[in-house]
């Protein structure tokens, strides 16, 4: 894509600490072990603290309090503990951008995260992978308001509706934030899963052949921007209504069991990780 190439030419992007680098290696490597996983993250003392804190958190309902990383990997798991720690490198690496409120973007972040954890079980795919490209989805807007903040404005113009971003970022720049974060992901070296995926999130019906994570991402998106709210039905029933019906014909969901089992937002709000 000619113009995407144009505008990483000389683009400073942000680095991703070593740490959450050795951590991604290990969704995918087979021997990986908890003692290999907490020997990445006693690398960084700062992380570690942070994660025995975030373990001791109300929402675990631990029966005793944590108070190691060994304790934290054993009482809440390998895979949120290495979750908390992905979040908090993510959003350690990107700074505060004028024009876009961090606390919104985080959260919604999180939420595209879970729901994308959350199809994926269900359809077969890598609940990591998923999981980590829904983190990543939204970092691209980041980069693009550092190099063009003028754009930014019109790229979060209200009302947020669900997928307008992605359409003000074509006709304004002729790609999507899931593009500009799929090549940062190159550049990274994440597993080509993750790349691919975000790379086809914000189009998936044009990918040929279809991907299904490009696909499983750009529901994950547009139900995190609808978030329906706990106890609320009705908004179930239209967030699955308001989905398209392609994407989800191509990946085989029935809207009648996901309105039954649909997750709400909420479940997947944690900002203490990002403190």
């Amino acid at each position: 894509m000619p113009l995407l190439a144009e505008f990483f030419q000389n683009a400073q992007l942000p680095t991703m600490p070593e740490v959450a680098q050795s951590l991604i290696r290990t969704l995918h490597d087979d021997d990986s072990s908890s003692r290999s996983v907490r020997d990445i993250l006693a690398r960084d003392p700062a992380l570690t603290v942070k994660l025995v804190r975030l373990a001791n958190c109300a929402r675990f309902g631990l029966p005793r309090t944590v108070a190691s990383l060994d304790d934290a990997i054993l009482m809440t798991g390998l895979g949120q503990v290495r979750t908390l720690a992905l979040s908090a490198c993510l959003n350690g690496a990107f700074p505060d951008i004028s024009g876009l409120n961090r606390q919104e973007f985080w959260e919604q972040s999180m939420a595209c995260a879970g729901y994308a954890d959350w199809l994926a079980r269900r359809l077969e795919v890598d609940p990591q992978a998923a999981w980590l490209a829904g983190m990543m989805l939204r970092l691209g807007e980041i980069v693009i308001g550092q190099r063009l903040p003028q754009a930014l404005s019109e790229i979060e113009r209200q009302p947020h509706l669900p997928g307008g971003r992605w359409e003000r970022e074509n006709l304004l720049l002729g790609f999507t934030e899931s593009q500009v974060s799929a090549e940062m992901a190159r550049r990274w070296n994440f597993p080509a899963l993750i790349s691919q995926g975000l790379d086809h999130a914000s189009d998936p019906m044009a990918s040929r052949p279809f991907c299904r994570l490009g696909g499983l991402l750009h529901l994950a998106e547009l139900l995190a921007e609808s978030a329906p709210k706990a106890g609320d039905a009705a908004a179930v029933r239209e967030a699955i209504a308001a989905l398209p019906q392609d994407v989800m014909g191509a990946l085989q969901l029935d809207p009648v069991w996901m309105a039954e089992h649909l997750p709400t937002v909420d479940q997947f709000l944690d900002m203490s990780v990002l403190h």
